[in-house]
């Protein structure tokens, strides 16, 4: 027997646009064929359950695999593993902390020759800019990243270097001149050193260690670069509430500039964190109460216009072996799992819909980083759907996340918002160890 679509999906529940709708979803090839609100027929068929909706899988451009060089932190197969737990089936790799990193087209090909046969989600890849490299983007940029990560300030690793503020001039003049794209860790090395202190268990000093003023410096000088040069550029993890006005004031004349905020700055404060507790460690850092509300504000007024995790894993030595040392600790946070959850579960507590949360992390990330195809349930679509339980709650343990290392800021909490099975381009995604890859690698178009 023929039938008109390999798969369809029926819901009570669709996201389609900005709107909740019943529908039935026909695939076919791996992309969304008919959106019906009548039987269709498929040779397979996937019916949700009363309380779980069916909303586009999401997209996170900012996420640390760490792979090759540095895999005992993370690696292709457990963090794409981890992405469709959390319900994100494309995910963009950040080009530092694996060795070598992304800089040269060489480290490329050795980035996409280990993530062909592991990866169970669509992966992507960002280049980096650094001192060594300025002149030559244009080779990366050819060959297909999706623009070109800077740190203004160390990175943390010996092999990818910061760009002071004359390089970063010229490397915004340079990706303005094939119309790239350039990321921007902004804090500035002046105020940290300035404000260095002697570290230790005390949350707080580590936040007075990286205050608002290295951000807003930083980000300051990315927006007179841009003015000057034509160039876009992204402010990545956006943790301070302060620079919202400048930015803001860009935007409105015309700059092209886009801000992300990470899941951590929208759900934790500094209230919170206790004596020690490195694994809340990030930089830049999570900040109070007062600042958390003012970046859910921003996001509703759209001064910021995506929120990915920036999913930053290590080994448990390196965030704990320092008895709680704030300023010895590795910084980073492992959320490519619990993003979904973890943004839900506050934003439901604010009284945000969940159209706007998948607005943010799915529809918004495609349309950021060009991801054709991605970030909606359309005709025309990737077939990469996600049935969701919104009401549903979970404990997370970090032992039993799918990511490297059992090290999680969000361990012990309760978040709501489940992730029943997860779809890439219309096949159910496997988390087993054991998962044979199905993502495709992506290049920017």
């Amino acid at each position: 027997m023929t039938h008109t679509f390999d798969l369809v999906v029926r819901a009570d529940y669709v996201l389609i646009g900005a709107n909740w709708r019943a529908a039935e979803i026909g695939i076919t090839d791996g992309v969304i064929a008919a959106i019906s609100g009548g039987p269709l027929d498929g040779a397979d068929v996937i019916t949700l359950a009363a309380d779980e909706v069916l909303i586009p899988g999401l997209a996170d451009t900012h996420v640390h695999v760490n792979e090759p060089g540095r895999t005992e932190w993370e690696g292709f197969a457990s963090a794409t593993r981890a992405a469709a737990a959390g319900g994100v089936t494309t995910i963009i790799d950040m080009p530092l902390n694996s060795i070598p990193a992304t800089i040269t087209f060489e480290a490329l090909l050795a980035k996409r020759a280990v993530a062909r046969d592991k990866s169970v989600v669509d992966v992507g890849f960002w280049g980096g800019a650094v001192p060594e490299n300025l002149g030559t983007l244009r080779e990366l940029h050819d060959a297909g990243v999706f623009g070109f990560k800077a740190f203004l300030a160390p990175s943390g690793v010996d092999e990818f270097g910061h760009l002071d503020a004359d390089q970063l001039e010229a490397a915004l003049e340079e990706i303005a001149g094939f119309d790239g794209l350039l990321i921007v860790h902004a804090e500035d090395p002046a105020v940290l050193d300035a404000s260095a202190n002697d570290g230790g268990r005390d949350y707080h000093r580590f936040v007075e260690s990286r205050p608002d003023a290295a951000e807003t410096t930083a980000i300051d000088r990315v927006i007179a670069g841009v003015r000057r040069t034509g160039a876009r550029a992204h402010i990545l993890h956006l943790s301070s509430a302060a620079a919202l006005p400048a930015l803001r004031a860009a935007r409105a004349e015309g700059l092209r500039i886009t801000v992300e905020t990470c899941p951590h700055y929208l759900t934790m404060s500094e209230e919170q964190i206790a004596e020690g507790a490195t694994e809340f460690k990030c930089c830049p850092p999570i900040r109070d109460d007062a600042n958390r509300d003012a970046l859910w504000q921003a996001l509703l007024d759209g001064d910021i216009d995506i929120i990915v995790t920036d999913h930053s894993p290590s080994t448990p030595d390196l965030k704990f072996a320092h008895g709680g040392d704030f300023g010895r600790a590795w910084g980073g946070i492992a959320g490519l799992q619990t993003g979904l959850a973890a943004v839900w579960t506050e934003a439901a507590r604010r009284d945000i819909p969940l159209e706007r949360v998948i607005g943010w992390m799915s529809s918004a990330t495609a349309r950021f980083a060009g991801l054709a195809g991605k970030g909606g349930i359309a005709v025309g679509a990737d077939a990469d759907l996600v049935a969701f339980a919104p009401d549903e709650t979970f404990t997370v343990h970090a032992r039993e996340l799918l990511h490297k290392n059992p090290v999680s800021a969000y361990d012990g909490r309760e978040l709501r918002g489940v992730v029943r099975q997860t779809l890439l381009a219309g096949r159910r995604v496997s988390v087993a160890p054991d998962a044979a890859a199905g993502g495709r690698l992506l290049t920017a178009r």
